[in-house]
């Protein structure tokens, strides 16, 4: 007997990523457009002190209440507890606890939400687990405690180590508290990653130098390097700063950042992400290569996928919503199914920002069409030069990396 397979069925589930959304932050920069909200604490917030010991889950300057952290954990347990059906039986590869700023969050509540997810969830042994970190929220011998808690990788949101340009961006910490807490990361983290923003208001040729070679002294494991953009719904997108550098200057900044961060030995293996061998982040290719993520967390988003249809979730957005719906079962605001006209998009606009692009059994894996539904933009691109194909890979060229919106325009359906 012949048994028909539905068209996009999967034949094998890929990778499953977990990541936890922490919204608040201590001030939210008028640039940011992602889910993150004010602390607006009782007391004026301060500057958090520099250099005085802090134990685990101690509450200082700046961090959450405690009453508070308590409920939103709660929260998330109820929300993985009504999302582990979805994903019976998967092995986690890697968790990214993202914000907001998760370091707002005292160790103790970090050891608590990992311990709560190990018991739900099956982890690789070498399991990835990330957390962003902001030098405005850093005490001496804070991220040792959140090392000891479980976190094996550190990304410190520094922007810049230029005061001015920091205060351009709104950020609460300054160029001491970045070096402090950089310096404090190298100590108790084999892996970490730096973000450094360019195109900065004011910013000149100089001030980029000066910010890449000090990023550089400390010979980081991995650097994310961003253009300032002006997205909606931002400060920044109703009130543009001043003294914003031209496209053409933008591009000539890249150039040099790139030139620097590959002569110092990192490897440029996505369009904003450089790193030494072995220090890859293993949550973001995962994404990257059109893998699933569980998101727990107000806003937080999902992509599951089952053997016959791949779906996306949305979490509640406002955090105390989230935190209501969440201990109700109901932490899932909307769910939408990914239908086959949709896959190959999704996949390509993701696989064609890494320099190595993609394996080509690896689309027909992750999305159940067949590579003939992708044939044409493939053949299109390859003949304008924006990407090279052997018998096994897809990847783009130096011109398809410089012009990427251009490259995946060419797959996106009319």
């Amino acid at each position: 007997m012949i048994t028909l397979q539905r068209p996009g069925a999967l034949q094998a589930l890929p990778p499953l990523s977990l990541y936890v959304h922490l919204p608040w932050c201590l001030k939210k920069c008028p640039y940011c457009d992602f889910n993150s909200h004010d602390l607006a604490p009782k007391t004026p917030a301060a500057s958090p002190p520099r250099g005085g010991a802090s134990g685990l889950g101690r509450p200082g300057a700046g961090h959450l209440d405690p009453h508070r952290e308590t409920a939103y954990l709660d929260a998330l347990r109820a929300d993985l507890e009504s999302a582990l059906p979805q994903i019976w039986g998967r092995r986690v590869h890697t968790i990214f606890i993202g914000g907001g700023t998760p370091s707002l969050f005292s160790p103790d509540s970090i050891d608590r939400l990992l311990a709560d997810i190990r018991a739900r969830l099956p982890l690789e042994p070498q399991c990835e687990i990330t957390m962003e970190a902001n030098p405005g929220t850093f005490e001496k011998d804070r991220f040792k405690a959140f090392r000891q808690a479980g976190v094996n990788r550190l990304s410190i949101g520094v922007q810049s180590f230029d005061d001015a340009k920091l205060k351009a961006l709104g950020r609460v910490h300054d160029r001491a508290q970045a070096i402090a807490a950089i310096e404090e990361a190298q100590q108790h983290f084999e892996t970490f990653n730096l973000d450094l923003m360019y195109a900065l208001p004011g910013q000149s040729p100089a001030d980029l130098d000066a910010d890449i070679s000090q990023a550089l002294a400390f010979e980081p494991p991995h650097l994310s390097l961003y253009h300032l953009t002006l997205e909606p719904n931002t400060v920044f997108a109703t009130q543009p700063p001043k003294g914003l550098p031209d496209d053409d200057t933008a591009f000539d900044m890249l150039d040099h950042l790139i030139e620097r961060s590959t002569g110092a030995g990192l490897q440029r293996y996505e369009v904003s992400a450089y790193a030494r061998p072995g220090h890859q982040c293993q949550h973001n290719l995962n994404y990257w290569q059109f893998g699933d993520y569980l998101g727990i967390g107000a806003g937080a988003h999902s992509k599951i996928s089952f053997p016959d249809r791949i779906v996306r979730q949305v979490r509640w957005r406002e955090p105390a919503s989230y935190m209501d719906k969440a201990r109700q079962g109901l932490a899932c605001s909307n769910e939408t199914e990914v239908d086959l006209s949709s896959r190959a998009v999704e996949f390509m606009m993701n696989a064609l920002r890494l320099k190595d692009g993609f394996e080509l059994l690896r689309f027909g894996e992750r999305t159940g069409l067949t590579l003939a539904s992708i044939q044409q933009p493939l053949a299109q691109a390859e003949a304008q030069g924006l990407l090279q194909r052997d018998l096994a890979r897809a990847w783009p060229t130096a011109k398809g990396f410089d012009f990427l919106s251009d490259l995946q325009a060419l797959f996106l359906k009319d």
